[in-house]
């Protein structure tokens, strides 16, 4: 069992239950990003929970299964962490709206509750599911009886777009809401998160980051392994384009996360790094719940999870960070997602 500290936390909307302000977002751990081996996926789990990290996000798509298989292992050495596990179903059959009901949810759940070692899994999200889908009636009926099964303790969703988080918060058994939220990302500051706000939803904002760019470590000449998704992926070639980078065009996110880390040398912290002052803005938006970036070394862990202690950004902050936005993203990616 790893020696916990402790981060601010905050309550994980509909569900009712406390989790950290900064979690851990697990897709590099299934092996999306490169190759993590078993052991360093491991050692990240350990450091995150030991810096007071107490939600973990997965997916059963994650390397097929194995990024669930390693947190059960992981959960398995360390019974009562108090880790909320947070997975994501629905993208192991084509994605059509005929592929959302009750008997494909059952076999997708009880394959999840099979690779985390969990008889109830603590929340699970439709994973960026059609639009029909959120739109549906029976889905949520369905969604409803696997609570009442107790398959699931609840439910959310994990959205492209901001319209379809809009949907799936009027409904009223929603616990949650995963979307895109990053310096390059604001359109769900627009109606995402007051909405979730007032209606007691909880928020989940992904790829903080905007897939590595906001560290500030890359330029026009970085190369990434065949196998990670910023090389296959960077024009939408496999999923959708909004995963990667943020959807934006690279070389302007390279030129953006200059000025990006400028702004942190100029108005953040002492000490802070483009990396946490990115998702302590994120973190200290309202209506954010709890930022989830990924990492794959004990390192990057450890960082991301001191972003949750970074004092509150200034306005100067928060003012520039909207104007690296207008100037290189708004007429490109605003209407988009």
């Amino acid at each position: 069992m790893v020696d916990v500290a402790s981060l601010p936390s905050r309550t994980l909307g509909r569900t009712g239950r406390t989790v950290s302000a900064v979690g851990l977002g697990t897709w590099q751990l299934g092996g999306d990003w490169g190759d993590v081996p078993e052991g360093d996926a491991r050692a990240v789990l350990d450091a995150s929970a030991a810096a007071g990290v107490t939600l973990f996000d997965t997916a059963d798509v994650y390397g097929d299964g194995r990024s669930e298989r390693v947190i059960g292992g992981w959960l398995a050495d360390n019974a009562g962490a108090g880790v909320a596990v947070v997975t994501k179903m629905g993208r192991r059959e084509a994605q059509v709206p005929a592929n959302y009901v009750l008997a494909n949810f059952r076999v997708w759940t009880d394959r999840s509750r099979r690779n985390l070692g969990q008889e109830t899994l603590d929340l699970v999200q439709l994973h960026c599911p059609p639009t029909a889908v959120f739109e549906d009636d029976a889905v949520y009926d369905a969604l409803e009886t696997l609570v009442e099964e107790g398959a699931i303790a609840a439910y959310g969703v994990s959205v492209e777009e901001t319209a379809q988080a809009l949907t799936a918060i009027a409904r009223p058994n929603v616990a949650s809401v995963q979307i895109v939220l990053n310096a390059f990302r604001l359109k769900p500051l627009d109606e995402v998160l007051p909405a979730a706000a007032a209606a007691g939803v909880g928020v989940l904002a992904r790829v903080p980051l905007a897939s590595g760019l906001l560290s500030g470590k890359y330029d026009e000449h970085t190369e990434f392994a065949a196998s990670d998704h910023r090389s296959f992926n960077r024009h939408g070639e496999a999923f959708d384009q909004g995963e990667t980078f943020s959807g934006v065009d690279y070389d302007a996110g390279v030129a953006a996360a200059r000025r990006f880390s400028a702004l942190v040398a100029a108005e953040a912290p002492a000490g802070v790094t483009p990396a946490q002052a990115a998702i302590a803005w994120v973190a200290q938006l309202p209506g954010v719940t709890t930022v989830i970036p990924g990492a794959r070394s004990v390192a990057q862990a450890e960082s991301n999870a001191a972003a949750a202690r970074v004092p509150t950004l200034s306005a100067a902050f928060d003012a520039g960070v909207h104007a690296i936005y207008d100037e290189f993203f708004r007429g490109a990616i605003h209407s988009r997602w």
